[in-house]
């Protein structure tokens, strides 16, 4: 018999149709020779440090560095520790038999790090010693499927992607339980939590939200030119920049002074050839979606799972934007699939057929997997966010194989006395990609003016000249969007210029894990949303400030741990090596955080407004009532607005907060109000008289 492990259920279910093993058991199924089996997730994982013997948050004990590092089946909380996953448990002892009883193993988890993991520490755990298989897919088709089991590879050529894994894995661990438990010891009033690409990613949200606080805005006056010239209508702007108004004012005068007319001093034309985009690889589908559908990291990688599943896309925790070769005659076969589907009916005609732009084939540029493709299934019974993300992989496949834009761009310089002014033109002369969805212009394209025919030395009339008032704009905050390109790019962080150049498109975290860090992120209340807009809590913001100059928040530090794993994915960089300097790192950085001077906030001494009797406990997402049969108790974050603690000291003990500005309503609303209590302690808003109405 041949045992065939899977990440989960529905994937086995897929794989066991083709299999001819239709006999369903509890746990697996069975037939045509095999048994079909699946993990739940991750079944067994790191043990925790209670496992060794060290139980709560005990400075002497830091670091914690075990060896050997020892598994454990995965763990639930219940009451006030853990306990083993009665499921987890369950489900290993089905696979534990089955490979007992198997003359042949086959790794069919997902083809990634986290894949890999999956299954070796299941493997690992149970000391298996059995030859095992790797069934190495990019998609759940049928034909992928039965390619992949007439090519399985010998599970030892991916023990370079095993290590990297293993190796990620522990790296986290040791970052993350000492530095959270020494920071938890150094605060000494709650538990922290901080991680080894958690810190950074937070330090980048917060370095930003200060940016953005203390920045000085200052106004500044420019005069804006409107021509008319063989029917074209074409605005330029002054060079100058003023920031007193009345000197505007005054060249304003002088130029409508000077006959309203300006002399044309240069112009300058060049094509311009811009290239289609590449296809998504699973971070830049992220920050498209997050753009234009405004969904989370999360809830992306959910539906391309999803949609995975259900056989519609290939795989999608990708990190490469590029197809191998040999994948490039299967283009033609998805693209005929896609003119049958409705919304590209109009799409489709518009790419030259027999000269598809070859820019996405890469060999060298593959990872783990190709960049992310449609299958040549026609999707159905689709929510409208799957039919959405969906439609935006096909749609970039269109653009990504379709020939070039060629633009036209114009410089022109005017004069009018001694002020300078600009002129900048775009004109299309051949659409290419651009004209898949009709998107001429973007954040990143030349504004598309018309222009007539200029010449040097030519005078040009001026229609109308306004002074238009400006102001200097700070850093932008962190969209999602934009947080996971400053993850992807996080190597040019990097002083030292031979470092920058190695870590060129080395990012933290990888594609598959993103989303997860920025989740975590919410889930120890260290960030919040702001409208669209990520920023720190004021927990975040203190952890920030703790540890901005410690080496656990070097976002470049980060990039080059993830620099090394690749290079141990790829056979080019030892294990053990990785492990030694992690230990090294992680030593170092637990003595700084415990060496770290801080002022103990002082919470206040609150009486429960409900029994009038008990002390309230306070926590970072909740007070309570210390009493369990009173059981009052208010959760802090109202609307997107984190109470502090003067907040609740005031709604304690005088029954109503201060005004508390842009709380967010459920239909997205900003809106400002009290929060008042009455007697009994529940809670309600009161908004302020003028907006009564």
């Amino acid at each position: 018999m041949k045992v065939v492990i899977t990440e989960k259920p529905s994937v086995a279910r897929e794989i066991a149709v083709l299999l001819g093993a239709s006999e369903k058991k509890d746990g697996y199924l069975a037939g045509n020779g095999y048994f079909v089996t699946w993990a739940l997730g991750h079944l067994v994982g790191l043990a925790m440090p209670e496992d060794y013997g060290t139980s709560g948050f005990q400075k002497e004990c830091l670091p914690i560095l075990p060896n050997p590092f020892l598994l454990t089946v995965r763990k639930v909380k219940k009451d006030k520790g853990y306990t083993a996953d009665t499921g987890a448990l369950k489900q290993l002892k089905v696979i534990e038999q089955l490979i007992n009883q198997s003359d042949k193993i086959i790794m069919a988890t997902d083809a990634g790090r986290e894949g890999e993991l999956i299954f070796r520490y299941i493997y690992e755990y149970l000391k298996c010693s059995k030859p095992f298989e790797r069934l190495w897919i990019n998609s759940l088709t049928e034909k992928a499927i039965k390619q992949g089991f007439d090519n399985l590879k010998p599970g030892s050529d991916f023990d370079g992607l095993y290590q990297a894994a293993q190796g990620r894995s522990r790296a986290d661990w040791l970052v993350g339980i000492n530095a959270s438990q020494a920071l938890s010891i150094a605060v000494g009033n709650g538990i922290y939590s901080l991680g080894r690409v958690q810190t950074p990613t937070l330090a980048l949200i917060c370095k930003r939200y200060k940016e953005n606080r203390n920045f000085v805005v200052h106004q500044y006056w420019q005069i804006e030119l409107s021509h008319t010239k063989e029917f074209k209508e074409f605005k330029g702007l002054s060079k100058n920049k003023w920031e007193d108004k009345k000197k505007a004012e005054d060249a304003l005068k002088s130029i409508r002074r000077n006959d309203n007319t300006v002399t044309i001093s240069s112009v300058e034309t060049k094509k311009v050839t811009e290239q289609p985009p590449l296809l998504f690889d699973l971070t830049g589908l992220q920050k498209e979606a997050n753009k234009k559908l405004n969904l989370t990291a999360e809830e992306t990688l959910n539906i391309a799972q999803s949609l995975y599943e259900k056989k519609f896309i290939t795989y999608p925790r990708t990190g490469s934007k590029y197809i191998p070769e040999d994948m490039w005659v299967e283009i033609p076969k998805l693209i005929r699939a896609l003119q049958d589907i409705e919304i590209f009916k109009q799409a489709v005609p518009k790419i030259k057929w027999g000269q598809f732009n070859k820019c996405i084939v890469n060999d060298l540029r593959i990872t783990d997997h190709h960049a992310l493709l449609v299958t040549d299934k026609i999707p159905s019974a689709l929510s409208a966010m799957e039919n959405a993300v969906y439609n935006m992989i096909a749609f970039r496949l269109l653009e990504a194989i379709s020939q070039p834009c060629n633009k036209e761009i114009t410089d022109v310089a005017l004069q009018v006395l001694h002020y300078d002014f600009l002129l900048k033109g775009c004109k299309i002369l051949e659409p290419g990609w651009r004209s898949i969805r009709g998107n001429f212009s973007d954040e990143n394209a030349e504004p598309l003016q018309e222009m007539p025919e200029l010449k040097t030395g030519d005078n040009l009339k001026i229609k109308e000249a306004i002074i238009l008032e400006k102001k200097t704009k700070p850093p932008v905050l962190y969209t999602e969007a934009g947080l996971l390109s400053a993850m992807e790019t996080a190597g040019k962080e990097t002083e030292n210029e031979e470092e920058r150049k190695a870590l060129q498109n080395i990012g933290i975290g990888t594609p598959a894990t993103r989303a997860a860090i920025i989740e975590t992120l919410f889930s120890r209340n260290y960030i919040q949303r702001e409208l669209k807009s990520l920023i720190p809590t004021e927990k975040g913001l203190q952890v920030y400030e703790l540890v901005k100059d410690k080496k656990i928040a070097d976002v470049a530090m980060t990039a080059q741990w993830e620099l090394a794993l690749q290079k141990i994915e790829n056979n080019e960089n030892d294990f053990a090596k990785f492990q030694k300097e992690m230990e090294g790192f992680t030593k170092a950085i637990t003595q700084e955080i415990l060496a770290l001077s801080v002022e103990k906030e002082k919470k206040p001494e609150l009486i429960c407004p409900r029994c009038k009797v008990e002390k309230l406990m306070i926590r970072d997402k909740l007070i309570k009532c210390s009493d369990s049969n009173c059981n009052w108790i208010q959760f802090r974050n109202i609307c997107g607005i984190q109470l502090n603690l003067a907040d609740l000291e005031t709604l304690v003990n005088k029954s109503r907060t201060s005004l508390l500005k842009g709380m967010i309503s459920k239909s997205g609303k900003q809106f400002d109000a009290f929060i008042a209590m009455n007697e009994k302690g529940e809670t309600t808003f009161v908004f302020p008289e003028k907006n009564k109405e």
